[in-house]
């Protein structure tokens, strides 16, 4: 179904695609021939992504500077993209999590999490929409979930809030936006090696993690999946040029899980329970306070 090509022509916006799993997608869309739009909060991250998709793939790769809690500044941020011409494709994968106990959450330290990962998602799909129901364009958005939309999970609860309403935004413009030419997909990863959200999510499998550099063909040995091993990013990224491509033209409002059968056994969060103070406030501490 991938075949060479096989997005030639399309514009796909990623936001957060300066790293991680954003990165790996970014790399598969780009051998596929897409035009790219990277977003991010750090620009140098984004330069080095996009020069070395560049010397890579040969491709056309525009990076732009967002923070995209802003709806202002996403705003701008899809005005810039749109002059160099319409997008097809809008990739929420942005987002922020970390392990604590939900009792001891802040209203800030919420928000830093439900910010990106909830508003942020929101506005940039806001903005896709409108400007492809105002020109008359089909259009694609896959949101980057979690399976804690399944499961729930214990000590990540304002991620797995915003990611279920994600998926309900999901599902809810399947039916809205259908009739305009306008998919609407999701997928939930499990865990996969990425230096931010999968240790972040998972703090149990810390050698696995580190051993296991994004993008590598070989995954470490992970004893908590059913398969025994983490995701290799670039599988998630064929799943995703397969979900935006016309391959995948029937399939909307659909949610897929890519974790290694994970979520069926356990949320992954149980092992935090036999924690004691002591270990809290090292997680605390390794994420400054």
């Amino acid at each position: 179904m991938l075949r060479d090509g096989l997005l030639r022509g399309r514009r796909i916006l990623i936001t957060g695609g300066g790293s991680g799993l954003g990165l790996a997608m970014a790399e598969r869309f780009a051998a596929l021939g897409a035009q790219l739009v990277l977003c991010g909060r750090r620009a140098e991250l984004l330069a080095a992504a996009r020069d070395g998709l560049v010397a890579r793939h040969d491709a056309s790769v525009q990076t732009l500077t967002c923070d995209v809690r802003d709806p202002a500044a996403v705003e701008a941020m899809f005005d810039a993209a749109w002059l160099q011409g319409p997008l097809d494709v809008l990739v929420n994968n942005a987002a922020a999590t970390f392990i604590a106990q939900t009792e001891r959450l802040s209203a800030r330290a919420a928000d830093a999490i439900l910010g990106p990962t909830l508003h942020g998602a929101l506005y940039c799909t806001l903005q896709a929409g409108r400007r492809w129901i105002d020109s008359g364009r089909p259009g694609v958005v896959l949101s980057i979930l979690s399976t804690s939309t399944r499961t729930g999970r214990a000590f990540t609860v304002p991620s797995a809030m915003a990611k279920s309403a994600l998926l309900a935004m999901t599902r809810s413009l399947a039916v809205e936006w259908g009739l305009h030419g306008i998919r609407s997909v999701a997928i939930a990863p499990g865990p996969f090696p990425t230096t931010g959200a999968g240790q972040a999510l998972d703090p149990t499998a810390g050698r696995a993690f580190a051993s296991a550099a994004p993008g590598a063909e070989a995954a470490a040995p992970y004893p908590a999946n059913p398969l025994g091993r983490v995701g290799r990013p670039p599988e998630l990224a064929e799943l995703a040029a397969f979900l935006v491509s016309d391959s995948a033209a029937y399939i909307n409002g659909e949610m897929i899980a890519i974790d290694g059968g994970q979520h069926l056994r356990t949320s992954g969060a149980e092992d935090l329970l036999a924690w004691g103070p002591d270990d809290w406030a090292r997680a605390r501490a390794g994420r400054g306070g």
